[in-house]
């Protein structure tokens, strides 16, 4: 089958969505980030990517600190509408119900099963997003979304984006296991 040659921009892999949390200007605020990956095993960073135009950006660099929040099927329209209003014009602080952990300026979202809480450890300038290294400083996940101890994408029910399609998705089937399923397979 040929292939077609799309713009650079339309890389179509989902993206599994979050809400960053950050105090701004005393008040827990909340983003829309689905850009947002794993960076480093030990010590354990992750990295996220927001427009440099975004309020929440404001309270990360204040504070050196962030929560990812991830959110359940069932949150997919507060999800999308802490992604079309701003902070600037809008307050955000009452979409949720917040807590705080160790760091006590991150704010997490009681209702999204895993919570990860961040210390801020360097911030890359790019051309239009700014990156935001945090080391992860706990993660909290509600004991009904683990399997024995581990978190369980099936129960957490996350929400995935489709950014080309702009559509919300969810997961899918169970392909196999990881890390493994390839150890007895050759090539032709």
């Amino acid at each position: 089958m040929a292939k077609i040659e799309l713009e650079a921009n339309r890389v179509p892999y989902p993206m599994p969505c979050s809400l960053i949390g950050a105090d701004v200007n005393g008040k827990p605020n909340f983003l829309a980030v689905a850009w947002f990956t794993m960076a480093n095993p030990t010590p354990p960073y992750v990295l996220a990517a927001m427009n440099k135009a975004h309020y929440t950006n404001k309270g990360v660099k204040e504070n050196r600190a962030f929560s990812i929040n991830i959110p359940s099927a069932d949150l997919a329209r507060q999800l999308d509408y802490c992604g079309l209003v701003t902070g600037f014009k809008t307050d955000k602080s009452k979409v949720f119900e917040t807590f705080y952990g160790k760091l006590k300026n991150a704010p997490m979202i009681q209702e999204c099963p895993v919570n990860v809480e961040c210390r801020l450890v360097q911030t890359v300038d790019l051309p239009k997003e700014e990156l935001f290294i945090g080391e992860i400083v706990a993660v909290y996940v509600e004991e009904g979304c683990l399997s024995e101890g581990v978190p369980d994408l099936r129960k957490i029910n996350p929400i995935l984006l489709l950014q080309g399609q702009r559509r919300y998705v969810g997961i899918g089937a169970d392909i196999g296991p990881a890390w493994e399923m390839g150890k007895d397979w050759e090539p032709a």
